[in-house]
């Protein structure tokens, strides 16, 4: 398999308020770990922030904008009110998985970034 030769990197932003409330996550860029088509980094992570989103969506009602630009691999989930429990868990199992792809393929690929506003 041939590395792509664009320098790229995903980063996901997950931003929180002082008492610990998500409020934001914003994801940009591209894995860069494969061509486009063949890139599993890139496929993990926009499984785990998609299937979130549209879970947070269909399981939760949760209060929340999206925005997204597919070509550049941006996608914004900004929360609107307090989230309930369930909305809470799948948003910390989202985290718990994106961790494990630092972990397997390492930061040049997918930066983690937590903010408090």
């Amino acid at each position: 398999m041939k590395k792509s030769t664009l320098k790229s990197m995903t980063t996901i932003t997950i931003i929180k308020s002082k008492n610990g409330e998500y409020k934001e996550v914003t994801c940009k860029g591209h894995a860069g770990y494969a061509d486009a088509g063949n890139d599993i980094v890139c496929c993990a992570i926009s499984m785990l922030v998609i299937n979130t989103i549209n879970s947070l969506n269909k399981l939760t009602g949760a209060p929340m904008e999206v925005n997204s630009d597919e070509e550049s691999g941006f996608i914004d989930c900004m929360f609107t009110e307090s989230l309930d429990e369930g909305s809470i868990l799948l948003l910390d199992s989202m985290i718990l998985g994106l961790q494990s792809v630092v972990s397997e393929y390492g930061r040049k690929y997918l930066k983690l970034k937590f903010k408090e506003v």
